[in-house]
């Protein structure tokens, strides 16, 4: 079924209506997220990557100056599929060819296995953002 994924590199300006179409659901609905919190100004200069399945959008997450990793979310239907680390190495490859060093993110307490197995490490300890247990993590990218 993933054979058919496309990982497509876009902006907030050609892009909006699909990234709030999987952002919504995962963060606003399923996790309670404020829709204020949620849409950030952060999102106009951050590069997106979209992933599709034929013409679904399913999959999404923003890379902020190269060097950090947000707002990853896959709709619930596609999970467990491969979705996610296949989108976390897209954004990795895309940092390490932009020159970063180091890579960091923001992940919920659930998915710190998810990000560990992809080489990040937890850098700090567990805090409340939005209503949810996050840990700091990051990656040393070896050139």
């Amino acid at each position: 079924m993933l054979a058919n994924i496309q990982i497509s590199q876009v902006t907030w300006r050609e892009a909006e209506s699909d990234l709030r179409a999987i952002r919504t659901p995962v963060f606003i609905v399923e996790q309670s997220v404020t829709p204020e919190f949620e849409w950030d100004e952060m999102d106009a200069g951050a590069v997106h990557l979209l992933a599709k399945i034929g013409d679904k959008s399913v999959g999404c997450l923003r890379i902020i100056d190269y060097h950090k990793i947000g707002r990853m979310a896959v709709l619930k239907q596609w999970r467990g599929m491969g979705l996610g680390p296949i989108l976390l190495l897209e954004a990795i490859e895309i940092c390490r060819h932009q020159g970063s060093k180091i890579i960091k993110l923001s992940a919920q307490r659930h998915a710190i296995g998810f990000y560990l197995k992809s080489g990040f490490k937890v850098i700090s300890e567990t805090y409340l953002d939005a209503g949810i247990l996050h840990v700091d993590m990051q990656l040393e990218l070896c050139n």
